[in-house]
């Protein structure tokens, strides 16, 4: 037998998350996790109270063509990141992992270029997280040092 590694495990259970998410485009699923331990959980979807897009049956982004990483302000999810963060006390966040995993709805694809947003990369920045690992395939992932976007900040033109 042999034992998967500790970040595609972690992966499977961000994985596992998404199937949660209620975005008709894409589902995401992300947990926060501190000395081996699961701090939080969070998928993209509606604020609490509010309508999904998969019980409307409806996406605006989808109806307007806009693409993907586009006019996010037009979205009605809370990211699975913001969602993970939101949920989980800042001191159990310092220095923490972020696990990201992506798929595509229509075709359960994984998303290979999956990374965070602008606006999640400051979330996570603030909230301290230290590394965020991004699955890109069943048993591939990708890991990002938080440090290079606070020192190579691509979010702004100045």
């Amino acid at each position: 037998m042999t034992r998967r590694d500790k970040a595609n495990y972690y992966l499977d259970i961000a994985e596992t998350v998404l199937e949660r998410s209620t975005c008709l485009r894409r589902n995401y699923g992300a947990i926060i996790v501190a000395n081996d331990e699961i701090v939080s959980t969070g998928y993209n979807g509606a604020p609490r109270g509010r309508s999904n897009c998969v019980d409307l049956s409806y996406c605006t982004r989808n109806a307007m063509n806009i693409p993907s990483g586009e006019r996010y302000e037009l979205c009605r999810s809370v990211h699975a990141e913001a969602n993970a963060i939101i949920s989980a006390k800042r001191a159990d966040m310092y220095g923490a992992t972020l696990y990201l995993a992506g798929r595509e709805v229509d075709t359960g694809e994984y998303i290979s270029d999956i990374t965070p947003c602008s606006m999640c990369k400051r979330l996570i920045i603030n909230a301290g997280i230290s590394v965020v690992i991004c699955r890109v395939s069943k048993d591939e992932f990708i890991s990002i040092n938080v440090r290079d976007w606070v020192y190579n900040d691509d979010t702004m033109p100045f």
